[in-house]
């Protein structure tokens, strides 16, 4: 049990790091490259803005209640991420949006997830303190994402989603600071 708690305290201690370390504005190129169909990749670029939000604030508080959680203290930071996106090869209209992450031991609580609505979890972990990995399964769905810093003015992330077994899309982003 004293191994455990150790260890969460320790990626918690990074992840508190890394959420700091990503707070400012970025802008977010990415590709969606569709691995079952012969189609184009979906480019879109973002404008990402990224707040730390300190333990105890209101927005972990909503999010520890809507994940039902005992303690709503529970969750030891997090970030609050609002985007407006545009697809640069399709005709879309932008979209725009926010989300909510806290974490709490090697659990990251998101107010929703990529594909719906819902609150959901991912089990977090870090290959380094500068490479945040997550796991995230719902709706059949399990999407494996890598966010690595780059210096300070850098992300690149990776997520790569896949069904029954099966890889079907992978994502592909270059975040710099703006």
């Amino acid at each position: 049990m004293i191994a455990a708690e150790t260890t969460n305290i320790a990626l918690q201690s990074l992840a508190i790091d890394f959420f700091r370390k990503s707070a400012g504005s970025w802008n977010s190129q990415r590709r969606y490259y569709s691995l079952n169909k012969d189609v184009e990749p979906q480019e879109v670029e973002s404008l990402l803005n990224i707040s730390f939000v300190e333990q105890g604030a209101p927005e972990l508080i909503e999010l520890a209640e809507s994940h039902a959680l005992e303690n709503l203290e529970a969750l030891v930071c997090g970030t609050k991420v609002t985007w407006e996106s545009n697809y640069t090869n399709q005709n879309r209209k932008s979209v725009t949006g926010s989300t909510v992450f806290g974490i709490q031991g090697n659990i990251l609580y998101r107010d929703r997830g990529f594909a719906t609505p819902k609150p959901i979890i991912a089990i977090c972990s870090f290959s380094n303190p500068e490479t945040m990995c997550l796991r995230t399964e719902y709706n059949a769905n399990v999407f494996e994402e890598e966010i690595k810093l780059v210096g300070d003015r850098y992300r690149t992330r990776q997520t790569i989603i896949s069904r029954a077994g099966q890889e079907i899309t992978i994502g592909q982003y270059l975040e710099k600071r703006l």
